[in-house]
């Protein structure tokens, strides 16, 4: 059987989107950029909302940046630790990619 597989960046940031929201102390994700908190402002949250995906066409490889919002109380580095460990897990199983950076920006710390 031939053919190919194409997984688009938007399903790729839902992916890591959903997975991220798993991590015990992430409270949500925060807008990576102006047009994105707009969007948000008008009612329009998406799960990948937080997620930005870049391609490096070089070497056909992706790179996730996470901007997060972390929970009061708890060890920003051991959360961050842990997505990007359950992050780049769950890409290369469940789409078969290999992320060749996987960076997480606390943006905010909010009582739960």
């Amino acid at each position: 059987m031939t053919g190919s597989i194409t997984i688009s960046e938007a399903a790729l940031a839902s992916l890591i989107g959903l997975t991220a929201h798993e991590i015990p102390g992430v409270v949500g994700m925060a807008p990576a950029n102006l047009k994105e908190g707009i969007s948000r402002v008008l009612g329009r949250a998406n799960v990948s909302d937080g997620v930005v995906i870049g391609r490096e066409k070089a070497s056909d490889t992706y790179t996730a940046d996470l901007y997060i919002v972390a929970a009061y109380g708890v060890s920003i580095p051991t959360v961050a630790r842990n997505i990007v460990e359950r992050v780049e897990h769950t890409v290369k199983n469940l789409a078969g990619i290999e992320l060749s950076a996987t960076r997480v920006h606390a943006v905010g710390v909010q009582r739960v």
